[in-house]
């Protein structure tokens, strides 16, 4: 009689669950320590090593609100944990394409810049998407809109 196997147990799975839950936690503990919030769930951060002029500027240590950033070594270093994913570092940064920045907002969209000119485009796009629904719960139609200010033909 064959024996029936009532559920199988993924302990690799399990293991990589506990590892994330540990770095979430660490992560969290480092933040309220800076006082600084996590507006990204999630997001990369690297620095190309061959174009950097950290030697030279560290205008990215400089900038970075929760330390994230530092020199170690003849080069930039980066502490995972403590990046928040806010762009400071980009906007700062001498070279194009430099530092290049991955995150993902809470609604699950991935945004990505590594230049001052597409994080402002990215920044205007949202900005410009939050008036528009400012305005349309104020003004729901163009009749409301007149009404409120009487406009007539």
């Amino acid at each position: 009689m064959p024996e029936k196997n009532s559920s199988t147990i993924d302990i690799f799975g399990m293991m990589s669950e506990k590892e994330e839950d540990v770095k979430k936690k660490r992560r969290e503990e480092l933040l309220a320590a800076s006082g600084v919030k996590a507006f990204f769930p999630e997001g990369k951060i690297s620095i190309n090593k061959r174009t950097c002029w950290g030697l030279e500027c560290k205008l990215c240590i400089k900038a970075c609100p929760t330390s994230a950033l530092y020199w170690k070594s003849g080069e930039v270093g980066i502490v995972d944990e403590l990046c928040v994913y806010c762009g400071a570092c980009v906007v700062c940064c001498m070279v194009e394409d430099c530092i290049k920045v991955e995150r993902k907002r809470e609604d699950g969209k991935t945004e990505r810049f590594s230049k001052l000119k597409d994080m402002v485009k990215l920044d205007e796009k949202i900005n410009a998407k939050k008036r528009r629904e400012r305005v349309s719960e104020i003004f729901p139609t163009a009749e409301a809109y007149c009404e409120k200010y009487k406009h007539r033909k």
